[in-house]
């Protein structure tokens, strides 16, 4: 295999989510995001906890878990990162990460989501952030909502499939935008846009017994989120035109589980309807399979012709990927539902289900390259595992073999042509699970002393992973093993 040189210019680092790492949630006039609803649930499996995901929220388990006094809600208390940023990114600064990727909680910034003005301690707590980020050699990736609607729209408007919603963010995201111009030139909009089906209450917004098609309702709200997103490419480039504006996917294609047409076919519808979102947000209109698919499940998009224009006028800058697994499908057991697949027999998987393809991240770059020619970053790309503390250390060496091979594979895809400008390992220090709410699915470099129920020192400590990390970067890429 060709030994594959990677451009000078090429970011190496990490990414975290306010919400999974910040805490505080109850400093500086914060508000109540989604993220602050997930409780803890170590009496279920991870099946079981996965389950809820893709199920979602009633309204009425907005409400109890709101007024609940007594469970545990591990967002809430991350790993106080809101407390500990500097001495964490020193840590990352060691490794030499040149780039880090984190979210700005909205509620942190307006708290309710529909103040007259910002809230100047949370913005005072971002600059303070984005200018350490900056001191310590690191270009700063932001991403304006990472799971983090304020709670409050969603008991005042139901979600994002009002349209109200769309203009509360908009002027959120403007407030942002304009704030760090100066600072911040990637900017991720919205975190993974497409897996609405799969955590359709983070994405959305909207408890699922408030809507007769949940559904349709779900399309709605990214709709307007494809709107919201074209208006602040519009605002940046009339007051930074070299800010960088990007959407997010998480992969969800699938592979066909045989050579059968019927398999291949059903591959290559579901992967459309993958593609649609990008399709949208590069290509500017929507195609018309997906138009077909609503059509057929009696979904109707209301658009406005403000809407058509802004879409077919402003297309993102670049395309952000989060890539954990590869999927496949059968066509004698699958159907269009996301969620339905076949385990790939080729494959292991870790203690979530996931399987481990780093062939299939060389697929997805390749496949989105070819697709839009928009230049790729890899937001996300990290093991998550159960680790063991011997002695003091962290031996993780199924952690360098996962990340290892992955890089390899992005490698081969700028090698036939993709232009990848970054990769961010997720999370670089251990964080709260976004899809499980656990502490000890853990992903990081650094190890976190705490537990599922928040219990221990919260010390950080070196796994084996951190010096292999830093050697990769110090490399540029050349040394993996």
């Amino acid at each position: 295999m060709k030994q594959v040189k990677l451009s000078k210019a090429f970011l190496w680092g990490g990414a975290i989510a306010a919400n999974q790492a910040e805490g505080a949630y109850q400093v500086d006039g914060k508000g109540i995001s989604l993220a602050d609803l997930h409780r803890s649930f170590p009496e279920k499996t991870n099946a079981e906890i996965a389950d809820l995901q893709h199920k979602g929220m009633s309204l009425a388990d907005v409400n109890a878990n709101l007024s609940d006094k007594t469970g545990y809600y591990p967002k809430r208390h991350g790993i106080d990162f809101y407390h500990h940023y500097e001495t964490d990114l020193a840590l990352l600064s060691e490794m030499g990460f040149q780039t880090f990727r984190t979210s700005i909680d909205w509620t942190r910034i307006f708290p309710i989501g529909e103040e007259t003005e910002p809230n100047e301690a949370g913005l005072a707590y971002y600059d303070r952030l984005i200018d350490a980020i900056i001191a310590h050699g690191m270009v700063p990736i932001i991403t304006l909502l990472h799971y983090e609607t304020p709670v409050a729209l969603t008991l005042k408007y139901g979600g994002w499939h009002h349209r109200k919603v769309l203009d509360l963010f908009v002027k959120y995201g403007q407030v942002i935008l304009s704030r760090y111009q100066d600072k911040v030139g990637y900017w991720i909009v919205i975190n993974q846009v497409n897996l609405v089906q799969f955590e359709p209450f983070n994405s959305t917004a909207i408890p699922y017994d408030t809507v007769d098609n949940y559904e349709a309702a779900c399309f709605q709200a990214i709709h307007h989120q494809f709107v919201a997103c074209a208006k602040l490419v519009k605002f940046a480039k009339t007051i930074n035109p070299d800010m960088m504006i990007g959407t997010m996917m998480a992969d969800c294609t699938a592979y066909p589980n045989s050579c059968d047409p019927d398999d291949i076919k059903l591959a290559l519808k579901r992967n459309r309807m993958q593609y649609f979102y990008t399709d949208v947000q590069f290509r500017g209109a929507y195609p018309q399979y997906a138009l077909n698919y609503f059509a057929e499940n009696e979904i109707q998009i209301d658009m406005a012709k403000e809407d058509v224009d802004l879409l077919a006028t402003y297309p993102m800058d670049f395309l952000a990927l989060s890539y954990y697994y590869s999927q496949m499908v059968d066509a004698s057991q699958n159907t269009m539902c996301p969620e339905s697949v076949t385990p790939n027999p080729k494959l292991k998987v870790n203690p979530w289900g996931w399987a481990v393809d780093p062939k299939g991240l060389y697929n997805s770059l390749s496949q989105y390259w070819d697709r839009y020619q928009k230049p790729l970053m890899i937001a996300e790309n990290g093991f998550g595992m159960y680790d063991e503390v011997v002695d003091g250390q962290i031996h993780d060496a199924y952690r360098i073999a996962y990340l290892s091979a992955h890089i390899e594979q992005m490698k081969q895809a700028i090698y036939d042509g993709a232009q990848v400008i970054a990769y961010c390992a997720w999370g670089p220090i251990d964080i709260i699970s976004c899809s499980s709410a656990q502490m000890s699915k853990r992903y990081g470099f650094i190890y976190v002393d705490l537990d599922d129920q928040g219990h221990g020192s919260g010390k950080r400590i070196k796994k084996d992973s951190f010096d292999w990390y830093k050697q990769v970067i110090s490399s540029n890429g050349d040394c993996l093993s």
